[in-house]
């Protein structure tokens, strides 16, 4: 689980002869992470692709650009089927000649009826002024102009313009028409100098004659007939989609492996009568391999197991030379032999199906590295309680649930699933914890009906501080949440000292030891009595009766001192690492950057601050629904939903003495209130369902990623792509 599948890099080395027997069988097996060859072995050339890779790589951009066209997708694949050389060839040219042709078709209409479109909006604001369009232009005296503009307007410049001599204008709603004679003097461009001045949006005037009304009509018409048409060649482009989409499927992968196939010696080392091919592969599955190979063709091919990779971290990429070649000199891989390229193992996260969602969280920022640990298995562990600790109800843990359940089995996505598989475990823990909390939607319903009701207890055992009287729960979640980042982050630094320690021990025990010894100590000496009268007081009471009866009232002074020393021990040592790496800098950055491990612990007090601001949330949408009415005074003060009625002030309830009213809340305010108050009720319980997970989800990820991932993962893994391809459309010729 918190390594990845180990991998081994397997050679095979064969005559010419059997190459392409070799190739189909590696393909069908789907297994081989297949390396690059550079050709930096002597003696070797890269492969040529097989005879054919031209033909079949422009087939497949023919039968992807038809499926584009057709809008074809997986859905519309029907049953898998055979697709012959000889089917491909015949059927693809008739489908690729009936398909352009509808779509040649269809792109004159879209052009001919946007082209219509374009007139009709010309000239719809001439229909507005009424005037046949043949009057509106070839004057040889008169100038004529037709805009929107403010008739009023119009006027008053040409009363003003002295290259006017007399004018008229003619307006609709939005149009206005001028005709105007310049006087002896003006030049042809009187009125367009005139119009200059005005805010006025020249219009063109369309070449038609007569009424713009008949001429608006013909061209609707015209695009009636136009729509027809393409309506009709769009539905026999969705017959000829109906009819072909299995087949090009099919097509398409049947070319991508074809593809695949013959372009596969592009990876390979060849000469003249050999070749050799490199790659990864499962390391349980070297068998599968050699028995696969043997039986497609004997023992005209060697396979060797070359390296088993380490999960220590990798030497110096370089290339290396192939075994059996006088003279040249490669690092000998597991077994003696050498190896083309000194390629990074691909990764294959070896998590169960229970953890599986959470690799989706792990490969956001990037997939693990082969000599990383994988930490799937601790987001699993950690991040679904931090949700649901900071929502923890009940009603919105099952809402959650649901959601995760509908994503998980709605969608083939495999990015939808895993998200579905998150949210289904967020959602159950926030649910156990809403039963905890004792909430159902921010009500005390599962306290008083389950906790006291049922079980007689008390109370539930947890309360999220946020009323006064349980105040001192408050002030121990910000502890909880504390100690928590602290087992948190140490795991993250035991996980690189580890990782370290194989490459070299001073640098482990120096930049991931030395935290480990800062943190436990430093956080030791602080929750120690020793100094005490200046540390707050609740690090000594809220595990000790109020409001955690543990017993734990504080480390004694002997032990914060031994925490103290063991803490200055871890400063020196990361001081010192500072030093070694940056020189004398190195120092003033040390005690510059040991200040996190105050911040860095502290900032898992957001925990406890969504917690809070969560129910406050709840707290005030159900204020306003059901009403608050207030028990007790400062400190001992409780709040109480009005579920049933409102109480009066002075009135005993429940055993309790009413000393206010907070809100009187809209149920008990008439139809009305009953009515805007269900709205605001739902309206707001969905808001916090919503901002459950911009605020708790984005929190707990910000843990994973900058406080835990930070002290020892890198990534940028190699995803194992091997060479092959799982066949959904086509089945085996």
């Amino acid at each position: 689980m918190l390594r990845p599948e180990r991998m081994s890099k397997v050679s095979v080395t064969g005559s010419r002869a059997v190459m392409d027997d070799v190739i189909e069988t590696v393909h069908e097996l789907n297994l081989v992470h297949l390396s690059d060859y550079d050709g930096s072995w002597e003696g070797f050339e890269q492969g040529d692709p097989i005879e054919g890779a031209d033909k079949a790589s422009e087939k497949l951009v023919t039968v992807r650009s038809l499926e584009s066209i057709l809008d074809i997708d997986g859905e519309d694949a029907g049953p898998s089927r055979i697709v012959t050389d000889e089917a491909l060839e015949e059927e693809l040219e008739s489908v690729r000649t009936e398909v352009n042709e509808l779509d040649d078709r269809r792109s004159e209409l879209e052009n001919e009826l946007r082209n219509v479109e374009e007139r009709l909006d010309s000239v719809k604001p001439f229909a507005d002024l009424g005037i046949d369009l043949d009057l509106l232009s070839g004057y040889e005296t008169l100038q004529v102009a037709v805009g929107e503009a403010d008739e009023d307007e119009v006027r008053q410049a040409l009363k003003r313009a002295d290259d006017i001599r007399e004018f008229g204008t003619f307006s609709g709603d939005d149009t206005v028409a001028v005709f105007a004679y310049p006087a002896d003097a003006a030049d042809e461009d009187a009125l367009d100098e005139v119009l200059v001045g005005v805010d006025f949006a020249t219009l063109d005037v369309p070449d038609a004659e007569g009424s713009p009304e008949e001429y608006v009509e013909e061209l609707q018409h015209e695009r009636q007939k136009l729509e027809s048409k393409l309506e009709s060649v769009e539905n026999e482009l969705e017959n000829v989609k109906l009819d072909t989409a299995g087949f090009l499927l099919a097509a398409e992968e049947k070319l991508t492996i074809d593809v695949q196939k013959s372009e596969a010696p592009l990876n390979f080392a060849t000469t003249e009568n050999a070749f050799v091919a490199e790659g990864w592969i499962p390391t349980e599955r070297y068998t599968e391999l050699t028995t696969a190979l043997g039986n497609a063709v004997g023992d005209r091919v060697e396979i060797d197991e070359l390296e088993r990779a380490s999960y220590e971290a990798s030497h110096t990429p370089g290339h290396e030379e192939p075994a059996g070649q006088e003279g040249q000199s490669g690092e000998v891989a597991a077994d003696g032999g050498t190896t083309m390229d000194d390629d990074q193992p691909p990764v294959v996260q070896d998590n169960p199906g229970v953890f599986k969602p959470f690799e989706l969280l792990v490969q956001t920022i990037n997939r693990p590295k082969y000599f990383e640990f994988d930490p799937t298995v601790i987001l699993f562990l950690t991040f679904p309680a931090f949700f649901g600790f900071m929502i923890g109800d009940l009603g919105y843990g099952l809402l959650y649930m649901g959601i995760g359940y509908w994503l998980y089995s709605s969608f083939d996505n495999a990015a939808f699933k895993s998200l579905g598989g998150i949210a289904l475990w967020a959602g159950g823990f926030t649910a156990l914890f809403g039963v905890l909390y004792g909430e159902v939607f921010g009500l005390h319903l599962v306290a008083t009906h389950f906790w006291e009701g049922a079980l007689g207890l008390k109370s539930a055992p947890m309360k999220k501080g946020l009323q006064p009287v349980n105040a001192d729960y408050a002030l121990s979640w910000m502890v909880v949440s504390i100690l928590a980042g602290l087992l948190h982050m140490t795991v993250g630094y035991l996980f690189g000292f580890v990782e370290e320690l194989s490459h070299d021990p001073v640098d482990a025990v120096l930049e991931s030891g030395s935290w480990v010894l800062l943190f436990g100590g430093i956080w030791t000496w602080i929750l120690s009595a020793q100094a005490s009268t200046v540390k707050p007081d609740f690090l000594y009471t809220i595990f000790a009766g109020e409001p955690f009866s543990f017993g734990f009232s504080g480390f004694s002074a002997e032990v914060g001192t031994l925490g103290l020393a063991i803490g200055v021990v871890g400063l020196v040592l990361y001081i010192a690492g500072e030093v070694k790496h940056l020189g004398g800098a190195g120092l003033l950055i040390g005690l510059l950057e040991s200040l996190s491990v105050l911040s860095d612990a502290l900032s898992y007090t957001r925990i406890a601050a969504v917690l809070l601001a969560k129910a406050g949330m709840a707290f005030v949408v159900n204020l306003l629904f059901f009403g608050v009415y207030v028990t007790g005074e400062g400190s001992h003060a409780a709040w109480h939903f009005g579920l049933g009625h409102m109480p009066e002030v002075g009135t005993m309830y429940h055993g309790h003495e009413v000393t206010s009213i907070m809100f009187g809340g809209l149920a008990h305010s008439g139809i009305a209130g009953i009515v805007g108050g269900l709205l605001i009720l739902v309206i707001g319980h969905l808001l916090v369902l919503a901002l459950g997970v911009t605020s708790a989800g984005l929190q707990a990820v910000r843990l994973e990623y900058v406080e835990f991932f930070g002290k020892f993962y890198e990534g940028g893994g190699k995803e194992y792509e091997p060479f092959g391809h799982d066949r959904s459309y086509t089945t085996q010729d």
